[in-house]
C-alpha cells in the first residue's frame, strides 16, 4: 500500500474518522482540506473561544463544580468550548481581549487540525462528555469570573514588578 506509507495519508485518514464522529454526533462539519477540519457553528452549537489562560481558569472553575465538558486548543494561544446556541456574552466578555463567540454559521478549526504553527487538539475530549454540548450560561459565567479573577490579580499584564518585591534567595 504505497498512499499509507506516507504521514500525510494516515493523518488524513484520522481526520476523516473525526469528521465522522462529528457527524455521528450531530456536530456540523466542513472538511476545509486534507490538513484541517472546520466546525461549522449555528444551529447545533455555538463556540466560545478565549485566551489560553482564561480557558485554564474556566476549566479549574468547571473542575471544582463537578462539571467536564469538551475543551479544545489551539497552537495559537486559544482555547475554545462548543455552548449551545444564542449564547450571550456578558460586558465583560465583550470587553475582553481575544474573547470570541463565533454564531450563526461561522466555522471553527476542529481537532485534529494542523496548522502552521502546530495542532488543535483536545484537553478534554468530547467522548468524555458523550458529545454533549454544555448550556452556554454555564461557560460564559465560568469565563466572565475567569476574566474578572485575571484582572484581580494581574491589572497591569506584562509588566515587570519591581526588584524590591522580588526576594529570591537573600542571605543576611
Amino acid at each position: 500500500m504505497p498512499g499509507w506509507d506516507s504521514y500525510r495519508a494516515v493523518y488524513g485518514a484520522e481526520l476523516r474518522a473525526a469528521a465522522r464522529e462529528y457527524v455521528d454526533h450531530g456536530w456540523p462539519v466542513v472538511e476545509q482540506s486534507t490538513t484541517s477540519l472546520l466546525l461549522v457553528t449555528g444551529a447545533a452549537m455555538e463556540v466560545l473561544e478565549v485566551p489560553a489562560a482564561c480557558g485554564r481558569q474556566v476549566c479549574a472553575q468547571l473542575r471544582d463544580a463537578g462539571a467536564v465538558v469538551p475543551v479544545a486548543a489551539t497552537p495559537t494561544g486559544s482555547w475554545w468550548f462548543p455552548v449551545t446556541p444564542r449564547a450571550v456574552l456578558t460586558p465583560e466578555l465583550r470587553e475582553a481581549d481575544g474573547v470570541v463567540l463565533h454564531t450563526a454559521g461561522a466555522a471553527v478549526l476542529a481537532p485534529p487540525s494542523q496548522v502552521p504553527d502546530g495542532w488543535v487538539h483536545w484537553r478534554v475530549a468530547p467522548a468524555l462528555t458523550g458529545y454533549r454540548v454544555p448550556a452556554a450560561d454555564l461557560i460564559v459565567h465560568a469565563a466572565a469570573d475567569a476574566v474578572r479573577w485575571r484582572a484581580d490579580r494581574d491589572p497591569h499584564p506584562g509588566t515587570q514588578r519591581p526588584a524590591g518585591v522580588v526576594a529570591v534567595g537573600m542571605r543576611f
